[in-house]
């Protein structure tokens, strides 16, 4: 089965997808998401009623930059207006601004347009064994990109400090972070406030008021810095989640509540199914206004 889209670049600029043929996501032009200015869109009120779909397009860097693209692209034919991009500060120790000025261009460009940044990770690469625990049992499907995961307090802070720096020297400073894998030990928690407004698990959203303490994605407490919104994505790191994740993704979309998380990546485009169920889910959001995690946070007022 092959996707009902052909993945062919644009003449000129960043690539992209041609048009969608099926009906976009309806985004109400007199809401504060559909017009107007989008300079400072984190601060907007949004009607609480309103459903919606945050979208978080991962593991940008300048080896995805093609695919990451095509990928924006076809969610603006889709309607969705806002993304946030997840963005690897240095993959290969190679500063991102210098290595790729056309990829910084265009994050500067998506950003101006209303899409929000994310630092994710440093080199998004593991480079330690962590000791077995809870946590990273829990991560254990992604334990190669689990970056943080084995390293103490001040390599944690010397990682972040420096994909932050990377990206601010690049004219893209970060908004928030999302850990490679959702994988967060208590030395990431416990820098991140010093440098992101948020920050982004698996199953919640924070605001990085002061470091929180614990197991965030574990916690039932309800901590009024955390909004709970699990993420939906697709898994092709074996067989078996390649297999079972289009049929998840759509289970999910349908049993979400007012906030739909959903996670992209460039890999996605390598599997025809994955595109066809993404597509149907962004087919099904209907009129779910498109929203970026910046937006969400300040919505909340978490």
């Amino acid at each position: 089965m092959r996707p009902s889209r052909i993945l062919t670049p644009r003449a000129a600029g960043a690539p992209t997808l041609p048009p969608s043929t099926l009906p976009p996501i309806s985004v109400d032009s007199s809401s504060p998401l559909g017009a107007g200015s989008r300079s400072g869109l984190a601060h907007r009120r949004i009607a609480v009623s309103h459903r919606r779909i945050a979208v978080a397009l991962h593991d940008i860097e300048p080896a995805t930059f093609e695919r990451c693209a095509l990928i924006r692209d076809w969610l603006d034919d889709h309607g969705v207006d806002r993304v946030t991009l997840l963005v690897i500060p240095a993959r290969d120790l190679h500063p991102l601004g210098e290595r790729s000025p056309e990829m910084a261009s265009w994050l500067a460009e998506r950003r101006r347009a209303g899409d929000s940044i994310a630092q994710h990770g440093f080199q998004h690469e593991q480079l330690r064994r962590g000791a077995f625990s809870r946590q990273t049992l829990a991560h254990a499907r992604s334990r190669r990109s689990a970056e943080f995961v084995g390293l103490d307090d001040e390599e944690t802070r010397r990682a972040v400090n420096a994909g932050w720096r990377v990206l601010k020297l690049a004219g893209i400073e970060p908004d928030g972070f999302v850990a490679p894998a959702y994988a967060y030990t208590p030395a990431l928690r416990a820098v991140l406030p010093e440098k992101f407004r948020w920050w982004a698990g698996l199953l919640r959203l924070h605001r990085a008021l002061a470091a929180p303490d614990g197991d965030p994605d574990d916690d039932p407490r309800d901590d009024p810095r955390r909004l709970l919104t699990p993420a939906w994505g697709m898994g092709s790191d074996s067989l078996l989640r390649r297999t079972l994740s289009p049929s998840l993704i759509r289970a999910g979309s349908l049993l979400c509540g007012r906030t739909m998380r959903l996670d992209l990546h460039p890999s996605d485009l390598g599997h025809p199914r994955h595109m066809l169920a993404l597509e149907w889910v962004l087919h099904r959001a209907g009129r779910r206004e498109a929203i970026t995690y910046d937006e969400l946070i300040a919505q909340r007022g978490v």
